[in-house]
């Protein structure tokens, strides 16, 4: 049985008796050339690295690493998306940082790292170090820079460390895909199966969280900047993250190429470790926006906009699983959506709250706030019909 209590709401009281919305604003020309120039970077660079691979793995190493390389994206993105249970961001946005890390920054990283290894080899180094000192700074450079380009164009989605570890997640994934494709394409026509097979254990099974897990720390820094008034600390905290991921990247690359046994030794000793204490931040980051919602939301009860039950409900994932369940029962699937809209809603009510209290929120914060709570009303009405009855417009 849930340690928490059946949902059970109570009208809140003292409600105006309508509840207008502010005309929506029309979107920002900045905004909408960003995002066209987004799109049209990543189908040139998505094209134009699947022309790479396909020139060095052939058809069949292009086709037979996708399918091998699909497979640990669906659960690595399934641990992200169960992170991200207070304020699923927008999937448009889940999408551009995949994306992103899929085309442009593994391009990127294609003409950079060939190019930097080709001068090291032509200067007589060892083409081994480019690996160690070179692509760590490029890839992870060319990964965050998708988190930058969401908080720069989606600032109101951008809400802290669970966000940026969320969005770093997504770029890393996709970084990681096209890079397993590149591998294990590569690997089967010049080793064949067995070696398709080794390569499949260390990459897609061994290490699957590696390139998500060095862009969090880019992501973490981001997170931290954006909650900061401090100037200082806004350029500080991502340049820290950034060099944090630089430098878990490098070690990695570095135990991978001193051979199967300092591997093993350095998985072992070293990222496994640090795999666990990402894993305690991102729980510990994630229990801190519940605890962060219901300190934020309880003001709106004495304004009669929420209800106490409503505000613990908000403030616990097993409470919103609850509550869905609940409206579901008894409202159906129209119910079960309008709860789920309410969640979501409080969630970024609790979030601009926030801002509001640090003095870094937008000029227009009021105007939204009211906006959210008189949207959030709309759909309490649709899963508490009786509610609706006794205060109507």
């Amino acid at each position: 049985m849930s340690e928490f209590a059946p949902y059970q709401p109570s009208s809140p009281a003292g409600l105006p008796p309508g509840y207008p919305l502010p005309a929506p604003r029309r979107p920002r020309v900045l905004a909408t050339l960003a995002w066209v120039a987004a799109f049209a970077v990543l189908l040139g660079c998505t094209l134009l690295t699947i022309l790479v691979i396909t020139s060095e793995t052939g058809a069949l190493g292009l086709v037979t690493g996708s399918v091998l390389a699909v497979v640990p994206v669906f659960p690595v993105v399934a641990v992200y998306l169960w992170l991200d249970r207070y304020e699923a961001e927008p999937p448009s946005l889940l999408v551009l940082a995949f994306l992103w890390g899929a085309g442009v920054a593994t391009f990127a990283a294609l003409v950079i790292n060939t190019a930097s290894v080709a001068a090291i080899q032509q200067a007589g180094g060892d083409a081994s170090s480019g690996a160690v000192f070179v692509a760590p700074v490029v890839e992870e450079t060319m990964k965050g820079l998708a988190i930058v380009l969401i908080l720069l164009v989606r600032r109101r989605e951008f809400d802290g460390v669970v966000d940026g570890i969320v969005y770093a997640g997504m770029a890393g994934i996709g970084f990681a895909f096209v890079e397993n494709v590149l591998y294990l394409g590569r690997t089967l026509m010049e080793s064949g199966t067995a070696g398709t097979v080794f390569v499949f254990v260390l990459r897609c099974v061994a290490s699957p969280f590696a390139h998500p897990l060095f862009t969090a720390a880019t992501g973490i820094g981001l997170g931290l900047a954006v909650r900061t008034r401090n100037p200082l600390l806004k350029l500080l905290y991502p340049v820290l993250g950034w060099a944090v991921a630089v430098l878990l990247h490098g070690a990695w690359n570095y135990s991978a190429s001193s051979g199967l046994g300092g591997f093993l030794l350095a998985y072992i000793a070293f990222q496994v470790p640090v795999f666990l204490g990402f894993v305690a931040l991102a729980v510990y980051a994630r229990r801190r926006e519940g605890r962060l919602i219901g300190r934020h939301l309880e003001v709106y009860c004495s304004t009669g906009w929420l209800s106490p039950s409503e505000v613990q409900m908000l403030a616990s994932i097993p409470g919103r699983r609850e509550a869905r369940s609940w409206a579901s029962r008894t409202g159906g699937g129209a119910a079960r959506r309008a709860m789920r809209d309410f969640q979501e809603m409080a969630s970024e009510l609790a979030f601009l709250r926030e801002r509001m209290i640090r003095g870094s929120a937008p000029q227009d914060a009021r105007t939204t706030e009211y906006a959210m709570l008189a949207s959030m009303s709309q759909l309490r009405a649709v899963f508490l019909p009786q509610w609706a009855a006794n205060h109507p417009r």
